[in-house]
């Protein structure tokens, strides 16, 4: 058997798994939901003041996430928005942070207090293969849900969520939203309060 008869079925076999793994992967085109300044305006309101603060995590704080969470931060920095009142005081801090899904990516906007509690959250960008089982979500308000909790609660689907979108995608989603907002509140905890930028 020569050579080329063996490297022919090989190099179609390549071919048909990329084709294959193309195939499987169908993202679709974003569906930007809220533009990001709104999103920060509606999440830093009382703020007089507006700051941006680019945080990078050490080995240790990824370690520490990792170990709460079992997230491993994979961004090589975070962007955090302050929001200060006109005597300087944190009102809050807004992250935004993406789970990508196979069904593409999911952007939340998430505000977070002094106290490392949420103090509000929003879904800003979608696909459009994913929005109508997100959409139901942000219908039923499924991020007020977890408005006060810390970076150690409870982000669990409440039964209120799961009787208004039962189905199993709506539901995935709802878990997705859930685990991004705690992402965001682990990443305040450890970005933020500890290291004092919460004053």
């Amino acid at each position: 058997m020569s050579r080329r008869t063996l490297v022919r079925p090989l190099l179609a076999a390549v071919l048909l798994a990329l084709a294959a793994g193309t195939a499987g992967a169908h993202i679709t085109p974003p569906v930007v939901l809220l533009s990001d300044r709104d999103a920060l305006l509606g999440l830093l309101q009382g703020a007089r003041k507006f700051f941006v603060r680019e945080v990078r995590l050490s080995d240790a704080e990824r370690a520490a996430i990792r170990r709460t969470s079992g997230w491993s931060p994979d961004e090589d920095f975070y962007r955090f928005y302050l929001g200060r009142d006109a005597d300087g005081r944190l009102v809050a801090a807004a992250v935004f942070v993406t789970d990508f899904t196979i069904h593409g990516p999911v952007r939340v906007a998430v505000a977070l207090g002094p106290d490392g509690r949420v103090r509000g959250a929003t879904v800003v960008e979608v696909t459009e293969e994913t929005y109508p089982w997100v959409k139901p979500l942000i219908d039923q308000q499924l991020l007020r849900d977890f408005v006060g909790q810390d970076a150690h609660g409870r982000f669990m689907v409440s039964d209120r969520i799961a009787r208004a979108a039962p189905e199993a995608m709506p539901q995935f989603y709802a878990q997705v939203v859930a685990g991004l907002v705690q992402r965001a509140a682990l990443l305040w905890e450890v970005a933020g309060v500890k290291r004092g930028e919460a004053a």
